[in-house]
């Protein structure tokens, strides 16, 4: 049977002052930040990790919090959502819980057949919880699905069938905006891929409230050498592997230009401190380990509610 990637591992965002950020994902949406690390490249830059309780592949976004950034738009050739899954049972309080705390939301819509809300965080980025099947209380159960815009949906969708093994899976046309939705096989958290095709014009810039690019899974190094022989033999630019501490990654751009990676499960983010303390302390790569007290210096102190 042809191997297939099995959803999202992680999407990495880019946002303003990095304590509004803690406080609402942290805070309001109850995300766990796992990790407070730095910018590979700009370790003046705080690098955010928020997930599940144990971090797992599938529940983790991320963050580059440069608080003098200019605000981006999503356009064609950006990822332009990110979505939650809730748990069925879960999703009127959350629309209760938001409502008697004063926070805006859109909704709920039908998409799919699953009822949708999408609420704003600090920047401005929408961000969508769906209504799963799934029994589990009312804790966010990681991703549903990311969306990406597209000029031109079709060779992307090529790109997840042919390659990734996806699966198309759904249609639909609303208020001006064509939706085209395709799932990997089994249950894994963040699935699902939307691809929307509008004829609103649009240009994209990348600035805060954006998406920076967007991670799929793969199980293991080995896994990963596999997809990258599958790409650069398809034809795709994929970059050699970096050691991103947590997890190994490839990169690539899909036709429709929006940046992806494959980011393996290993080594995990309890690789570098207890797993009961996730994200307590600042955990800086060994390259910038000898500049630690000039680092901490610049970074901003951080509270988690």
């Amino acid at each position: 049977m042809p191997r297939t990637i099995p959803g999202l591992h992680h999407v990495t965002a880019i946002s303003g002052p990095p304590q509004a950020n803690v406080d609402f994902y942290a805070g309001l949406l109850k995300q766990r930040l796992v990790k407070r690390t730095v910018n590979f490249d700009d370790p003046g830059t705080y690098h955010l990790y928020y997930g599940n309780q144990t971090g797992a592949p599938g529940t983790i976004l991320t963050f580059f919090p440069f608080a003098d950034a200019g605000p981006g738009r999503a356009g064609p050739g950006m990822a332009s959502a990110y979505a939650y899954a809730v748990p069925k049972g879960g999703f009127d309080e959350w629309m209760l819980r938001l409502a008697e705390e004063v926070v805006d939301f859109a909704g709920p819509v039908d998409r799919f057949g699953q009822r949708v809300i999408t609420l704003s965080d600090p920047d401005g980025a929408p961000v969508e919880l769906v209504e799963t099947d799934r029994e589990s209380g009312d804790a966010l159960d990681g991703f549903h699905s990311v969306t990406l815009w597209e000029r031109d949906p079709g060779p992307t969708a090529r790109l997840l069938t042919d390659i990734f093994g996806y699966e198309q899976v759904g249609h639909e046309a609303a208020d001006g905006v064509e939706r085209l939705r395709l799932a990997a096989p089994g249950d894994a958290r963040g699935a699902v891929v939307d691809l929307i095709r509008s004829d609103a014009p649009s240009i994209g810039r990348q600035g805060t409230g954006t998406i920076h690019h967007v991670a799929f899974r793969a199980e293991d190094d080995a896994v990963q050498a596999e997809w990258r022989e599958k790409l650069a033999s398809a034809g795709h630019g994929v970059t050699p592997v970096f050691d991103r501490q947590y997890f190994n990654a490839i990169y690539f751009r899909e036709p429709g230009g929006v940046l992806f990676e494959i980011a393996t499960d290993p080594p995990g983010f309890a690789v570098d401190e207890d797993a009961a303390h996730l994200g307590e302390a600042l955990k800086l790569p060994a390259k910038y380990e000898a500049l630690r007290d000039r680092i901490e210096a610049v970074l901003p102190p951080l509270k988690v509610a």
